[in-house]
């Protein structure tokens, strides 16, 4: 069977010595499934004995799509007589005793460590669509990956294919990879649906039919783009956040914290002139005593009363409200105005995410890292059970830590400005009477 070029790039890195991760894909129509059911075939074919991982992230879908575009495969090659596939305990058992271990691999909440992988012991995985799992997922497969690799003289393989999206693929594998970063042990390849002549020329139509943010996906393989409904801010909104000449500054400042919790996660301030913020500073693994003293220092440098202040309560945050006197944000508090939202953090994050949708906030930024690492937590900003009635409710900081491997304490000090236009600052004149 002829391959595309790219997925001989791709079986290039997949038999070497050096590749370890491998991820393919980046648009519709690559290839990518066909690639990783090949590349078990011949695994199976040439060691017997070895125990491979054909995962997705559930289990139902993997036999709806992958394991038939495995049949398929199988029947074309006409080796559909050297295996048989067991649907009860989900495994393909080859004639000379190798296996294809069929997984679910979502991230359920009663098994958040993944513990039901714990006594699996593979010689390679390959895992269709593999955006759609949790980092920890991809990381808890490769530890299993030892068995016969001394006997075969093998390394751990992993092979995941893809369509873009803007999660730990893009962070560790596409971002690397287009700075020339990637790690050594790393490779990325993106196969587009021109790269396959073998599509209709209808199917590559229909692709350009699509709406601007699926096209750009699904076709040109962008990125930066997420066509996911339930997310508050586009990406051209985001990047019309740090554009911000046409924001004007305003003559009101404010100073927003989101405070460590328990000195694991950084601490944020932003500056703020209006809606447009002017400085942003962070402090890692702080104390009381050190986020005291440097929200004291520009609140002097700035000239922002204590009444435009505030800071996030929660855990160690409420020490520094204590401190400061100034306003103090609770997260799980009602929201005000008796809106139906679920709570106030949900409040404030929905209509700042309206704001800067409608291109009326921005923020200065002469740091490239600090762009990605806001847009990232920008996109992550999704309403939580969109076609439900009831609440509004966005999805929570713990699943978004997950998604992202680290804490949105970006987000939170910015969502935290639209308080003051909830709850303004009250200001009164006195009046004399002569």
């Amino acid at each position: 069977m002829k391959l595309l070029q790219k997925q001989e790039n791709a079986i290039y890195f997949l038999k070497d010595k050096t590749s370890q991760e491998v991820i393919y894909g980046g648009a519709a129509g690559g290839g990518k499934s066909a690639l990783g059911c090949l590349w078990l075939i011949e695994n199976c074919q040439l060691y017997p004995g070895t125990r491979w991982l054909m995962g997705r992230s559930k289990l139902k879908t993997l036999k709806e799509t992958t394991l038939n575009t495995f049949f398929e495969l199988a029947s074309k090659l006409n080796i559909s007589n050297q295996f048989r596939y067991n649907g009860q305990e989900n495994i393909i058992y080859w004639n000379n005793g190798s296996q294809i271990i069929l997984k679910d691999l979502f991230l359920y909440p009663s098994d958040p460590e993944f513990d039901k992988l714990g006594s699996l012991e593979i010689t390679g995985a390959f895992i269709d669509e593999c955006s759609q799992l949790v980092y920890k997922a991809w990381q808890i497969v490769k530890s299993r990956i030892r068995f016969k690799l001394k006997e075969y003289d093998l390394i751990p393989k992993m092979l995941g294919t893809c369509n873009p999206t803007k999660n730990w693929v893009y962070k560790e594998f596409y971002q690397p990879n287009s700075s020339g970063k990637i790690k050594k042990y790393r490779r990325f390849i993106t196969a587009l649906p021109k790269d396959n002549p073998h599509l209709p020329d209808s199917y590559l139509e229909s692709l350009l039919s699509l709406d601007k943010n699926s096209r750009e996906r699904l076709y040109y393989g962008n990125w930066e783009y997420d066509d996911d409904p339930s997310a508050l801010i586009s990406f051209d909104a985001i990047t019309d956040y740090f554009s911000p000449e046409h924001i004007s500054e305003g003559s009101t400042r404010y100073l927003t914290i989101d405070v460590a919790r328990k000195g694991k996660d950084k601490t944020v301030f932003r500056i703020w002139k209006g809606w447009l913020c002017v400085e942003r500073f962070e402090i890692k693994k702080s104390g009381l005593d050190e986020v005291v003293k440097k929200a004291k220092d520009l609140m002097r440098k700035y000239k922002i009363p204590l009444s435009c202040i505030i800071a996030d309560e929660d855990g160690v945050g409420g020490g520094v409200v204590d401190f400061l006197r100034c306003k103090g944000f609770v997260n799980n508090s009602r929201p005000l105005r008796k809106e139906n939202f679920a709570n106030l953090k949900t409040q404030c994050s929905y209509y700042m995410a309206q704001k800067i949708e409608d291109r009326e906030v921005g923020e200065i930024c002469n740091s490239g890292d600090i762009r990605d690492i806001v847009g990232e937590e920008m996109e992550q900003i999704k309403q939580k059970d969109i076609n439900k009635d009831g609440k509004i409710k966005l999805i929570s900081k713990d699943e978004i830590k997950t998604k992202l491997g680290r804490s949105p304490d970006d987000w939170d000090s910015i969502m935290m400005r639209y308080y003051f236009e909830l709850n303004p600052i009250r200001k009164t004149r006195k009046t004399y009477n002569f």
